[in-house]
């Protein structure tokens, strides 16, 4: 065989992998095909997100993860997909599944696919019927954990979790019961009631803050909303809110008076204390402020109704802040109504609060935890009471956000801690450094996002 031939054959056998490597390409399935694939899991819709792709999803759970062949319901969540190779990022939500899908900060610092799932008995993730006593830090685990082990089959690079307040607090949990789902965990602002008996809240609440004048004057505005509580019951009757689940809306106003000060500084800023009445204000001024600060819509049956699952929560694991009273407590007809149970009909009935959940994962962080990274606000309330790294605590960071409030994160961070904590979580992610630092340019996580959660 000559030259020119041996060079046309060679040609050809390149020409024909080339074409044979091209149609293995082309059949590799798409992602909508492989999540359609996973059992149990159905594709609600679809859609994009810039350059990303995204889905609402919904995968069939067991109501009561101890009887797995029991009842079951569909837990909603979202997946933001970017590829397969790249991290992934699990966004435990603690609430609902917000409406539109975007990337948290671990995600942009490591241009990675998220999924975000909706708590379990969040709307429309709820068991019918309903058995409230399958709502517990344990059980959604172990949803989170199914979600995880359907999805490492396509999504094989490192996986991360994170979530912010309530959120964070229930990444952290879905860790102590499965260390192993996750190589890290990010949780921003997430508050740790260790022993709901003993709270430092408020305390914390008075002190906080540049200026002692500024708690002084939101003192002022409780008691003087307090003091003028029968026109403003009236004004909040006329705008048709109701209140059979407080049992009144003299009860409800009491909540939400002493829900001020703490609303306040998890949302407020250190400037916004200029914006707060002083003494001898109109009645129109009080009005104005509470409803820019509290909001008048919140404290109602409407207004609470989508939260019930978190105060089931609060009210038998978690914990809850005990309200500081201090300040009004001469004007007050009910004291000590300010819990869980008031937020919710009397007809859901709440078991004895578990007192060993929040120490057996407090214990956890401190001397088994690993690759932890806690995100704080200075002035948040939330942080009074923070998870800490204990002595068997290992690759693990805490930072605190200067004056920061429930919108603390990695990009508000003091440029040195900032450098720290996003090469903790790029290292754990094993991306490189070069994604991180464009990534925090695109902004923090939205604080309104947070404020319509309440948490």
């Amino acid at each position: 065989m000559n030259r020119l031939a041996r060079s046309l054959l060679a040609f050809g056998l390149a020409s024909a992998q080339v074409m044979a490597t091209a149609t293995v390409v082309s059949a590799a399935p798409d992602i909508k095909d492989r999540i359609a694939a996973v059992p149990g899991v159905r594709i609600i819709g679809e859609g994009t997100s810039g350059t990303a792709r995204t889905f609402v999803l919904g995968i069939q759970q067991p109501a009561d993860h101890r009887r797995p062949f029991g009842t079951r319901f569909e837990q909603r969540f979202s997946l933001l997909h970017k590829a397969e190779s790249k991290p992934m990022v699990l966004h435990t939500t603690g609430y609902g599944l917000p409406g539109t899908i975007s990337a948290s900060e671990p995600a942009r610092l490591v241009d990675g696919n998220q999924i975000s799932v909706e708590q379990r008995f969040f709307t429309p993730s709820r068991p019918a019927p309903a058995d409230w006593d399958d709502l517990t830090i344990w059980q959604a685990a172990n949803d989170h954990h199914r979600i995880v082990r359907a999805f490492k089959k396509i999504y094989g690079a490192k996986w991360l979790s994170t979530g912010a307040s309530k959120g964070g607090m229930t990444s952290i949990y879905h860790r102590r019961f499965f260390p192993r789902d996750v190589d890290a965990t990010i949780a921003y602002v997430a508050p740790n009631d260790v022993v709901n008996d003993r709270d430092v809240y408020g305390e914390f609440i008075r002190e906080v803050g540049d200026d002692p004048a500024c708690n002084r004057r939101l003192e002022g505005v409780q008691r003087q909303v307090l003091q003028h509580r029968d026109e403003i019951v009236s004004r909040l009757e006329a705008k048709g809110y109701t209140y059979s689940v407080f049992g009144g809306p003299h009860r409800a106003l009491e909540i939400l008076v002493l829900d001020t000060p703490f609303t306040f500084w998890q949302y407020g800023t250190q400037e916004q204390c200029a914006l707060v009445p002083g003494a001898g204000a109109p009645v129109d001024d009080l009005w104005t402020f509470m409803d820019q600060t509290v909001g008048w819509d919140f404290y109602t049956d409407a207004g609470v109704a989508p939260y019930v699952p978190y105060y089931y929560q609060a009210g038998t694991q978690l914990g809850w802040p005990e309200a500081d009273e201090s300040a009004v407590r001469d004007l007050l007809r009910y004291p000590g109504v300010s819990v869980p149970r008031s937020m919710v009909s009397s007809e859901l009935k709440f078991p004895r609060f578990d007192r060993h959940a929040m120490r057996d994962i407090d214990s956890w962080v401190r001397y088994q935890g690993s690759r932890l990274l806690f995100v704080n606000g200075q002035n948040d309330p939330w942080a009074a009471e923070p998870f800490r790294l204990g002595p068997g605590t290992r690759d693990s960071l805490s930072f605190v956000v200067p004056n920061g409030n429930h919108g603390a994160n990695i990009a508000k961070l003091p440029e040195t801690e900032r450098a720290a904590a996003t090469a903790a979580v790029l290292r754990w992610a094993g991306v490189s450094g070069t994604v991180g630092a464009l990534a925090l340019d695109e902004g923090p996580d939205s604080l309104d996002a947070l404020r319509a959660r309440r948490g």
